[in-house]
């Protein structure tokens, strides 16, 4: 037989996936206490950084699009994340709005939180093989990201679509030859998170061994795993939100979905 795990080291073990699990649940709190915007068309300017113009413009690309391949974009804008990040703030309204057609889930949600200086392309699961995470990396970085730093929204609105719906009709050779950027940079909250939870498990682990396995050289336990959060946290739990028709304007979704394919950036 096998030498057995010290108890010190199961206790460490156990405290490190007890930390973890409470993680998860608040993260899932904080996830489930999101609040969207309605859909009310196909730009959803909940920011307030488009005029009526800019908006009519950018909507009638969009539908042109739309009304020949079916293939469902939509540009929202938002006062603020909510403290999530951009990933899952994208993720979770693409499929509240359910974007794209049920079958084919082909569609697209570029996504700007002006207050915190994110942008996110979210791509739907029937349109990651043409709009990859690569070329929605280029198209934030090179169309996107440097008329936002001048202060020019409509115009890296209107640049990004553009890129978003040339690639989409199959026009992606242009987008191809643009100097490749970085992948997207990791969330500094989700590394502070991650940092805590390490440094909790040496600490705790650090006392463990201090104590020399006092009075516990004989004693035998287990590690209690806790369950994760339940609907609307991870895994596949999001909710889909109310069903796919009567938003404000008579728009809305088709019924499709999302993995989380596209890319984000900043400026």
């Amino acid at each position: 037989m096998g030498q057995s795990i010290p108890v010190r080291v199961r206790l460490a073990l156990a405290l490190a996936v007890i930390a973890t699990c409470l993680a998860i649940y608040a993260v899932g709190a904080l996830a489930d206490a999101l609040t969207f915007p309605p859909l009310t068309g196909r730009v959803v300017d909940a920011a307030g950084i488009l005029t009526p113009d800019q908006r009519a413009g950018i909507d009638a690309k969009l539908k042109a699009h739309e009304d020949k391949t079916s293939d469902q974009v939509v540009v929202a804008t938002v006062p603020d994340l909510q403290g999530t990040t951009i990933e899952d703030f994208a993720n979770r309204l693409f499929r509240t709005w359910k974007l794209g057609q049920a079958k084919t889930n082909n569609g697209v949600l570029l996504l700007v939180a002006p207050r915190e200086r994110k942008v996110r392309i979210e791509v739907g699961y029937g349109l990651e093989g043409a709009l990859t995470d690569a070329l929605s990396r280029v198209i934030i970085a090179s169309a996107i990201t440097p008329r936002f730093k001048a202060g020019d929204y409509a115009g890296g609105l209107d640049a990004g679509v553009d890129g978003i719906l040339s690639i989409l009709a199959g026009d992606a050779q242009e987008w191809q030859r643009k100097p490749q950027v970085r992948a997207d940079e990791v969330d500094p909250a989700q590394v502070a998170v991650f940092i805590g939870l390490f440094l909790i498990v040496l600490f705790v682990a650090w006392r463990m061994n201090r104590a020399g396995g006092r009075g516990g050289a004989g004693r035998r336990g287990g590690i209690v795993i806790l369950p994760g959060p339940g609907s609307g946290g991870w895994g596949g739990g999001f909710s889909d939100g109310g069903s796919s028709g009567g938003f404000g304007g008579g728009f809305s979704g088709g019924g499709g979905s999302s993995g989380g394919g596209g890319a984000s950036g900043d400026w």
